[in-house]
Formats: structure tokens, sequence, C-alpha cells
């Protein structure tokens, strides 16, 4: 993983790529991307170009609004990826959910919202900035369902740096839009959800790619699996059922060894014990 931060000449640097216990605090940023033209990239970075692209702004963002909250590194998924290193990309699909997890501050830049200081307090631009904030294309994208789920703190701003609110004050609104629970909102593990409910929060949901509206429900299932570009948007569902599929069964096999160990030591006797059968006809 490699983080950004800003120099003493206020320019942006990547650190090295970190793992295990030298990553330090870090702020990530959650966005819609725009035309691929306008959004700084890996090699942007490390050849000090793409000052001049529309998404220059939301890095800038990004990085004051760590520094206020006392974080110096910052994470942006258009420039902190080498997605032209298939080994690489492949780390950081599987890796995603875990590093939007483990990020100090989420912070969710809505460019469709657009208020000023002065406004941002009148009644009337509250009812306009909700109406726009439900119509957010950010709600409709395959990749930002993790980036909603997975941060303990997520804060939406808008375009200007304003900040709307966070997942917990938002938290009726950001139901009512997307249909997730309450309780998963406010951290419950996923896999208290079933699958068919954990699904169907994905399901009006788009992405750019086929095949990454498979790829980006991995980390809501807690599930690896290889990205295969080409493969196409059925067979990537099918392989990622499948790793459902397997990662239950274990878990079934794993509660069944536990509660057979605590039955024969409470009863330190040999008892007849069945076991247990999985239903999988929603992979069908």
């Amino acid at each position: 993983m490699r983080l950004l931060e800003r120099s003493h000449d206020c320019e942006f640097r990547l650190t090295e790529d970190l793992v295990g216990d030298h990553i330090p605090a870090y702020a990530i940023l959650s966005h819609t991307w725009g035309p691929d033209t306008e959004e700084v990239t890996f090699k942007d970075l490390v050849g000090g170009t793409g000052k001049d692209k529309a998404g220059y702004d939301k890095i800038r963002f990004c990085s004051e609004q760590a520094r206020r909250d006392g974080l110096r590194y910052f994470w942006v998924d258009t420039c902190c990826i080498d997605k032209s290193n298939s080994n690489e990309l492949s780390e950081a699909i599987n890796s995603m959910f875990r590093w939007y997890r483990d990020a100090a501050r989420c912070y969710v830049y809505l460019s469709n919202i657009s208020i000023t200081n002065h406004e941002l307090d009148s009644e009337q631009c509250e009812l306009l900035w909700e109406s726009n904030f439900r119509a957010s294309r950010w709600f409709t994208r395959g990749w930002t369902l993790q980036e909603l789920l997975a941060p303990v703190s997520v804060k939406f701003f808008t375009r200007e740096g304003q900040l709307l609110g966070d997942k917990r004050s938002l938290e009726q609104q950001i139901h009512e839009i997307t249909g997730i629970a309450v309780p998963a909102l406010r951290g419950t593990p996923l896999s208290q959800f079933g699958v068919d409910e954990r699904l169907k929060w994905a399901e009006k949901r788009q992405t750019t790619r086929k095949e990454d509206w498979a790829y980006c429900l991995l980390g809501i299932f807690g599930v690896f699996m290889p990205p295969i570009y080409g493969e196409g948007k059925e067979n990537a569902i099918r392989r990622l059922k499948k790793e459902i599929g397997e990662a239950l069964i274990r878990e079934d096999a794993s509660e069944y060894q536990r509660e057979h160990v605590e039955s024969m030591q409470a009863t330190r006797s040999t008892s007849t014990v069945y076991a247990p059968s999985w239903n999988f006809n929603w992979i069908n």
C-alpha cells in the first residue's frame, strides 16, 4: 500500500510500498471517477504531471482535510495504485475493503453538490443539498458500497469541501437511499447479514468494467479471488458465488466442530452428533 503526503514545497509525493505494521494512520478518499483523462494517475504523480487535471482538486481537498484532522498521510485510488502492473492491481482489489476499514477517516467527495459558506446554514439550501445528496451518483456505483460500509468514520463533503454530515448523522437518509439496514451502517459485522441481503445492496449499482460488479463485492463477503478482466460479468459472478459458498461451508464446519467440542466437554460422554446440512440454492 502506497500513501500520499504533502511535502514542504506543497508538492504531493508517494511513499514506498508499506506493509504490515509499518502503515501509519491515514485518511482515504471516496469519490466517483470523472473521465479517465481528467483523473490524476500513478504515472502523473511519479512524473510530477497532472496538475492541470480536474481530478487534482480532489487530491488537494483530501490533503487539506487530512491535515485538519491531524493526519499526515492519505490515500486516493486514482494515483496510489499502479494499474499497469496486473499483480499490484489484483492485490489492491483484494485489499481494498481492508484499506478502507483501517483508515482513520474516510472523506466522501460529492462533486454534484456545490454550496458556499454563507448558504450552508439556510433552510432552503438544506432542502436543496439533501435533494442533490439523495440523487448523487456516488450512491449508484459499485465500488462505493464497501467505501460506505468498511470505514468507521465516513464524512460527506461538497465540491467546495464543506462538511454535510457523517455516516451516523445522515444514516436515515443513507438507509432510505440504499436500502442498507441501519445496523450495517453502524458497524455490525457484515457476516451477520444474509448473502441475499448483501447482494441486494449491490443489485442496482453499476461499474464501468462489467467484471468489477463482482470484484467490488469481495470484501463485503470476506472472500478473495484474482480478477480476470475479459471473463465477463456472469463468469465473474459465478466465481464470486463459488467463493462465497466455500466460505460458508468452512464457517459452518468450524461452528459445528466448536459446538461438538463444547458438547463433549460439557457432558464428558459420547453422544450422537449430526453433521449440518447446507443449502446453496442461491448459487444457481
